[in-house]
């Protein structure tokens, strides 16, 4: 977590689990409170795209 950063304005993430398993994330959110953009985890894969990227 300490090396990941908002791809947008390089603020901290703040993690938020819904489902972990053996101490890996599988599901759950990303969050950057200094520009209020949330990545979702979907699979384990964070999707760090920004928002307008998103497909």
């Amino acid at each position: 977590m300490d090396i990941l950063a908002c791809p947008v304005c390089k603020g901290k993430l703040e993690l938020t689990v819904e489902e972990e398993k053996e101490g890996e994330v599988i599901s759950g959110s990303l969050y950057c409170p200094k520009c209020g953009v949330n990545y979702p985890i979907v699979d384990s894969i964070p999707n760090l795209l920004p928002p307008e990227q998103r497909g």
